[in-house]
């Protein structure tokens, strides 16, 4: 079982970027990100029930699937320093997975987390986890963009996608962040100015997962604003910090 697709294999970079997608992403969504990023070797995570593992069941709960990617990551997390960067859904797991690594001596070098409400303000909402059905995701879907509303309508790609797009959706509805002890490294809290889910307040709160530096970014765009403009510059600058 692989976790992690290298999109540009550099081993001689100083540096990794881990990418976490979002809830219904892939690794492709990443694709153009290592010839964009020089200075590091970027890694996507793929989740289980698409992309190369569409033959598996999706995840149900979204912090044993971290522990399972910090277990897969530990044996490499010392070869070189590493960055996590999760977009929406991605941005909880990458959280959860860097909680796992550092409670085992693995910590990573920054966490930049998109798009996402804070952890510890996420409640468990099982009712709100049942209700999503097929209308109601293809709701949200034409709501946050980021996806063809074209295909939206073909039933051979609704059919494929919304299985596990339902599935990461009921997953983030079951969350609900443990009692955690704030993570060492510089957290950067990035979100679209326009984004019709997620408020400045809610992203402002990843202040309080970090004993580290933190920084928040308010950049051009909706939910997907990175599709558009990937924050490389972000990126760079603080690799350029450290």
């Amino acid at each position: 079982m692989m976790w992690t697709q290298c999109i540009e294999p550099r081993p001689f970079a100083t540096r990794r970027l881990v990418c976490f997608p979002h809830a219904g992403g892939s690794p492709y969504f990443f694709r153009t990100w290592g010839k964009a990023l020089s200075g590091y070797e970027v890694h996507a995570v793929c989740y289980p029930g698409r992309a190369e593992r569409i033959a598996e069941p999706p995840a149900a709960d979204l912090a044993s699937m971290a522990r399972e990617i910090a277990a897969a990551m530990a044996p490499s997390a010392a070869e070189r320093p590493t960055s996590f960067f999760g977009h929406s859904m991605g941005a909880i797991v990458a959280y959860e997975v860097a909680c796992a690594l550092e409670e085992a001596g693995h910590p990573i070098e920054h966490l930049f987390a998109s798009a996402a409400r804070a952890p510890q303000l996420l409640r468990a909402t099982p009712d709100t986890a049942a209700a999503w059905d097929d209308e109601a995701i293809i709701g949200k879907l034409v709501e946050l963009g980021g996806t063809d509303a074209e295909l939206l309508h073909n039933p051979a790609f609704v059919d494929l996608v919304l299985p596990y797009i339902g599935a990461d959706f009921r997953m983030l509805a079951g969350y609900e962040s443990g009692r955690r002890a704030p993570l060492r490294c510089p957290v950067t809290a990035l979100v679209g100015r326009a984004d019709p889910q997620v408020g400045s307040d809610g992203v402002a709160a990843w202040r309080e997962t970090t004993r580290g530096e933190f920084r928040m970014r308010t950049l051009p765009g909706d939910h997907f604003y990175l599709a558009a403009e990937p924050p490389f510059d972000i990126i760079e600058a603080a690799a350029g910090e450290q």
